[in-house]
């Protein structure tokens, strides 16, 4: 189980090192030439400060979610399954995530809520 886990995690931070390269090099390719119309708008939102911000919120949750599940492991005076720890995992890491989901919502709202609102 920790040889799958290992290689897993090498593999998997090995593509998002290629796609982050790539998309890096189409964008520039992209800017150079001149090619930024409304139709590539979308290569560029990513970009913005809140969605970073939204982002790096969102990881950071379900990262906290994932230590406490291997930290209740750690301190539980009963023994624990590796079965019940990898499902004490994921039941955390979905938490994070339904709980980032009201929290990016309530942002949301209250930036449409700003934008609404008339001039003063």
């Amino acid at each position: 189980m920790e040889d799958f886990l290992i290689v897993s995690i090498i593999f998997l931070s090995a593509v998002w090192v290629v796609k982050i390269a790539t998309d890096y090099q189409t964008r520039s390719q992209l800017i150079k030439k001149g090619e930024v119309n409304e139709n590539l708008k979308y290569l560029f939102k990513n970009y913005g400060t809140q969605t970073w911000i939204g982002s790096n919120l969102k990881w950071g949750m379900v990262l906290i979610g994932i230590g406490l599940a291997l930290l209740i492991k750690q301190f539980s005076p009963v023994f624990l399954d590796d079965e019940t720890i990898l499902g004490l995992v994921f039941v955390f890491a979905g938490l994070s995530f339904f709980i980032y989901y009201f929290i990016a919502k309530t942002r949301s709202d209250q930036s449409t809520a700003d934008r609404d609102e008339p001039p003063r």
